[in-house]
């Protein structure tokens, strides 16, 4: 494989994507990406598949092939918290109406709903006392404000219930902004934690899921009190949103957000983004997954090198948003292989 650099010694250094999520220029080259796939981890610590006997071994596994790939950090969901028991878990596709559980003030009243201090953090201590020299753990959330409340609603009904019933789905907005409140407050503060991952889809291709006007009711308010979680912990806050956001982009810089993560070419390409916004806020990766997965190992690798070239400061190469299963192994390669030149 003409990309391969699994034996290419690469010392990890968290502190060049402190640079970045600050803003300024890493001392060399360095990546970001959400999450890659049980496949690709195997591939990397180059074993036939990935075998593991509990969440801490699968964690370690994980760490060791972000460490592998020349990674300086592991991506860490903090606990198993749910807020959807019956919702749809680790699957490929799903509708946005599977599985709704509130539907009026009565189901609401008699939800049971999660409370984040009776769950497990533990996996965050058991890898944080292996981690690699150089490493540091960046945890994400159960899904976000916004997804949450979808998932228990159903985006049909939410969006119905927007003008029938807007009292409601202010109040599941506050109690999923609450409980997602007291995760953060729990997780950030731990010495291993450089940064925390807000993970919250707003939008579809060609806008926001909601108007900009809900946005900034219903679910801005409580990401700002997120954001002030994170950053009372002195961590850097990295919102990871899918869709296009170009109409509230202005609210998700005020929030105080530190790096913006997952970005399409036929939304706005990551080049463009860059130019626009590279003052404002950091860019997290955003080499489009189509392109990944349909162009040329050399076009994918000439591509992540010019971005790297442009984004001297305040850039991470990545990914548009993950790395899938149906993501050819040697065009990854290619992706990450430029910042080892």
């Amino acid at each position: 494989m003409k990309y391969d650099i699994r034996n290419v010694e690469r010392k990890p250094d968290y502190r060049n994507l402190m640079k970045v999520l600050e803003g300024k220029s890493p001392s060399r080259p360095t990546l970001f990406e959400f999450f890659l796939n049980d496949s690709l981890y195997a591939f990397l610590l180059e074993k036939n598949n990935l075998v593991f006997s509990d969440v801490n071994e699968y964690y370690m596994l994980r760490t060791k092939a972000y460490l592998k790939a020349g990674y300086d950090y592991i991506t860490i969901l903090a606990c198993d918290m749910r807020f959807n028991p019956y919702d749809p878990h680790n699957i490929k596709t799903k509708s946005l109406n599977d599985v709704p559980v509130i539907f009026d003030r009565k189901s609401f009243d008699d939800y049971e709903w999660p409370d984040p201090e009776e769950f497990d953090y533990s996996r965050l201590d058991y890898v944080g006392e292996r981690l690699p020299d150089g490493m540091k753990i960046i945890p994400y959330g159960p899904g976000g404000v916004f997804e949450n409340v979808i998932s228990l609603m159903g985006y049909d009904n939410m969006c119905y219930a927007l003008y029938d019933d807007s009292q409601l789905v202010n109040d599941i907005f506050e109690k999923v902004g609450t409980t997602l409140m007291k995760y953060y407050e729990i997780v950030c503060p731990r010495n291993d934690v450089m940064a925390v991952i807000s993970n919250d889809d707003w939008g579809f291709n060609t806008q926001p899921m909601m108007s900009s006007e809900h946005i900034r009711k219903y679910v801005i308010p409580w990401h700002r009190e997120i954001v002030k979680i994170i950053h009372a912990a002195d961590k850097p806050a990295i919102l990871h949103s899918c869709g296009n956001l170009e109409s509230v982009m202005d609210d998700i810089i005020s929030i105080g957000y530190d790096a913006k993560h997952s970005f399409e070419d036929n939304i706005i390409p990551v080049e463009d983004f860059y130019e626009s916004y590279k003052n404002r806020i950091a860019v997290m990766g955003g080499i489009d997954l189509d392109f990944v997965c349909r162009a040329t190992p050399e076009e994918i690798h000439e591509r992540s090198k010019k971005m790297l070239e442009k984004g001297i400061k305040g850039y991470a190469l990545g990914s548009g948003n993950s790395i899938p299963e149906y993501v050819p192994v040697e065009n990854y390669m290619a992706m990450i292989s430029a910042v080892y030149e």
